[in-house]
């Protein structure tokens, strides 16, 4: 079945293609003003920028495969292509740490001329403009749960932050004159340091959802609730919640009276069931586990530690 138009891939999918367009244009201004502008700390701006629509890019396959509904090889749906673009994401901000820092060192120890001060402004519009979209993005993956979304956001959020380092070094250039040349170069690479540490950063998460650990939004806990508000259910042993994509998929252990029929305790674990799928629409599947609920205390204490 289709995703509805509200669905959060949707919306995710659409604010890629906007970064994307941003970074096309962004990444060409900083190139020629780079040229133009004798700083090669803007020029490995740009590369950063161009770093930015591959990962982009990435993150959009990966947001459109997570967005497929699920079919008979894949029961679960396509969920795992969304942190997997996270990881592609962040290997791509290695790969552009390592390159700009490479530049930047061989920069250092080449002779070259002051950059020109139309840098400054340039810079100063892209700043402004890589936050905002930093903002947006960023925004929209907290809404959508969207790791991917988030982490692209904060490829966004690097390149803000090489540009900062590159108008700081270019400044110390242009006012320290004769001697500070290479200022910038030394921007560029203070940037790729910030760039590699971002990319640690951004690493954890992507492993940790692929790795399918317990999210730590509280999901549980709200899951847990919910079904203990069921009449017929009388506690819960086991409740494992793992996020696939943009859905989250539960195991339940239910405890009802031993005493009921197959058929009551059948009737229970889909009450159980709709209940729970329907309280939230992220949640995608139920699977229920029913058990007869035991006299002794010790064990149902321990279930709930």
């Amino acid at each position: 079945m289709a995703f509805k138009k509200d669905h959060p891939s949707n919306k995710s999918i659409q604010t890629i293609l906007i970064g994307i367009i941003t970074s096309v244009l962004l990444a060409v201004v900083k190139g020629v003003t780079g040229i133009l502008g004798n700083s090669y700390a803007l020029i490995a701006d740009a590369i950063e920028s161009i770093s930015d629509i591959f990962t982009s890019l990435g993150v959009y396959l990966g947001l459109k495969i997570a967005a497929k509904p699920a079919d008979k090889n894949h029961p679960y749906g396509h969920g795992k292509a969304e942190p997997m673009a996270a990881v592609v994401v962040t290997v791509f901000l290695f790969g552009a740490a390592v390159l700009i820092a490479f530049q930047s060192i061989k920069e250092i120890f080449t002779l070259h001329n002051s950059p020109a001060p139309f840098t400054l402004w340039v810079l100063a519009i892209v700043i402004i403009f890589k936050e905002v979209l930093f903002r947006y993005i960023i925004k929209v993956g907290e809404v959508t749960d969207s790791l991917a979304l988030k982490t692209d956001a904060w490829h966004h959020r690097s390149d803000a932050i090489t540009s900062a380092a590159v108008f700081i070094g270019i400044l110390i250039a242009l006012i320290g004159g004769k001697g500070y040349e290479n200022a910038d170069d030394f921007a560029a690479l203070f940037a790729s340091g910030m760039i590699f540490l971002n990319a640690c950063l951004l690493l954890k998460p992507s492993i940790s959802e692929l790795m399918d650990e317990s999210p730590a939004n509280g999901m549980d806990l709200f899951v847990r609730n919910t079904a203990l508000s069921v009449e017929g259910v009388m506690a819960l042993d086991k409740c494992f919640v793992r996020k696939i994509g943009f859905d989250y998929y539960v195991d339940l252990h239910v405890i009802v009276n031993g005493k009921i029929s197959v058929t009551e305790g059948h009737k229970i674990s889909h009450l159980v069931k709709g209940t729970v799928v329907n309280s939230n629409p992220r949640i995608a599947n139920v699977l229920v586990h029913i058990e007869p609920f035991l006299k002794n205390k010790r064990k149902y204490a321990k279930m709930f530690k």
